[in-house]
């Protein structure tokens, strides 16, 4: 897809960055919505039947936009004179196109009623229509992404996209293992509340790392997780002052204590500070105590 466009290969491809649906993207999604509606792709979740028999000629759009309106309330259709809906609505029309959206097959010729009948290949119709919005996401910057599964993620900065986007965690501690995977899976969300729920496990998880060595007590066990990393004196100083500024990040910040004496996150760019932050020393300790 990169290679898509003259200026992507002159240039590169755009830094998939931005969290903004503008209108022009919204505008250019909702083109590709209203095209799959004209050529019937969406007709085999909502059919126009042929009055004659109960295959299938057509997609009725009332059908379309009443399911719409019950799923995605936060969406108008038709939607050129409505404001663009906010970002979770625009993701979650996409997905919702995405579960009925069909390549639409013409079949035999009803020459009363002059239309084709159609059957559909589900499989191609979404393979087309999310190589399309991803094509319009990568061509505007946008930091989101249309799975094969329908599923719309947000990409990890790219610092973090190689590491979290392969991650499969295998510690020997199987508490361990769950905590690391939601706070991956939780951090790939578009939502920036449930990105914040994805901290409050990271920050779990390295609890609960501080403790996996052997040793009499926490102090003892978090200082043999740290001997394994580093050897050299100065650098396994810096990995302790790392450490105790870890903790009290999960102490002072309202990611795993609620009290009202804690400092709130703000925005989304903060959230990924602190998770890139520690997620890094995670990971880290984990390959040298040859858990990663």
């Amino acid at each position: 897809m990169s290679g898509r466009y003259f200026s992507d290969r002159e240039r590169g491809a755009r830094a998939r960055i931005s969290e903004e649906i503008t209108d022009t993207v919204w505008n250019a999604i909702a083109a590709e919505a209203s095209a799959r509606l004209e050529d019937s792709s969406f007709g085999e979740s909502f059919p126009d039947r042929c009055p004659d028999g109960n295959l299938i000629a057509g997609c009725n759009s009332g059908l379309f936009q009443r399911a719409l309106a019950g799923e995605v309330p936060g969406v108008a259709w038709p939607p050129w004179s409505a404001a663009v809906p906010s970002l979770l609505d625009v993701l979650d029309f996409v997905e919702f196109c995405f579960d009925h959206v069909a390549k639409p097959i013409e079949g035999s010729w009803h020459g009363f009623f002059q239309h084709s009948h159609l059957s559909f290949d589900r499989e191609a119709g979404r393979a087309a229509f999310r190589e399309k919005v991803n094509r319009i996401f990568a061509r505007n910057g946008i930091a989101f992404e249309l799975n094969d599964d329908g599923r719309v993620i947000r990409l990890a900065p790219e610092a973090l996209r190689q590491s979290l986007g392969g991650a499969v965690f295998q510690t020997r501690d199987a508490e361990l293992d769950t905590l690391l995977e939601s706070a991956r899976s939780k951090y790939l969300d578009p939502d920036v509340e449930v990105r914040k729920e994805a901290l409050e496990k990271l920050w779990d998880a390295w609890e609960r790392l501080k403790t996996i060595e052997p040793g009499s007590d926490k102090k003892a066990q978090a200082s043999a997780l740290l001997d394994k990393a580093a050897s050299e004196p100065i650098y396994r100083a810096v990995l302790e002052t790392e450490a105790r500024a870890a903790t009290a990040i999960g102490n002072d910040f309202r990611i795993r204590h609620h009290e009202t004496n804690k400092v709130e996150l703000v925005d989304g760019e903060q959230v990924d500070y602190f998770f890139h932050r520690l997620f890094a020393l995670v990971q880290l300790l984990l390959r040298k105590s040859s858990r990663g």
